[in-house]
């Protein structure tokens, strides 16, 4: 056991291991009759969406209510470790947690039929549902934030952490630029979660 946990490759593929088992074990004690119908794989895509934004926000929020907070009490000899190692490979996945997120959350919304109601916030049907208010509210607070991350502030990230050249004055306004549009989707990331969830056991 201790030689699948110290390794993450292993313990990732113990995990769908595990879930694969799970699910099966689930459809045999119950009563659930398990086809790969259109039911079941809009179901599948919401759970993909639902690790991706976990993903994503968890990160998110790592960078915000730790890493942000907690840099200026870390010595200047010990912060190149953050930002040669720790905070590239959290951008990483934090980018493509996001993208994760956008990407299965409009196919989600393409395969429930809701796809135009949401983008439109509702008007597409006479704002008489407000499911569609409130899924369309969140959809386009995570295209805005999708939007922050990859086209401002991994950008900025990029020369703030020395992996694009750049002068000390460019770095440290990028730096700046950087964690203002972070707390931005920090900002962003309440309401939109509250609207995700309303939508799908309030409306």
């Amino acid at each position: 056991m201790a030689g699948i946990l110290t390794n993450l490759r292993s313990t990732v593929i113990a995990g769908l291991i595990l879930l694969v088992i799970m699910v099966f074990a689930l459809t045999s004690m119950t009563d659930y009759s398990f086809t790969m119908g259109h039911e079941y794989m809009t179901f599948f895509m919401r759970f993909l969406h639902v690790v991706c934004g976990v993903m994503w926000i968890g990160l998110l929020w790592y960078f915000n209510f730790v890493q942000i907070p907690n840099m200026p009490k870390i010595p200047d000899d010990q912060k190149p470790a953050i930002g040669k190692v720790i905070a590239p490979a959290a951008l990483f996945w934090f980018r493509w947690g996001a993208m994760g997120t956008i990407v299965t959350g409009l196919l989600l919304a393409a395969m429930n039929g809701y796809f135009v109601d949401a983008m439109t916030l509702g008007a597409a049907d006479g704002f008489a549902v407000s499911k569609s208010t409130a899924i369309g509210l969140g959809m386009w607070m995570g295209i805005i934030m999708w939007f922050n991350v990859w086209f401002v502030i991994w950008p900025n990230q990029k020369r703030a952490l020395g992996m694009v050249e750049c002068d000390a004055d460019t770095k440290a306004a990028s730096a700046r630029m950087a964690m203002l549009f972070s707390r931005t989707n920090t900002l962003l990331s309440f309401p939109m979660l509250y609207a995700m969830i309303s939508a799908q056991n309030l409306y």
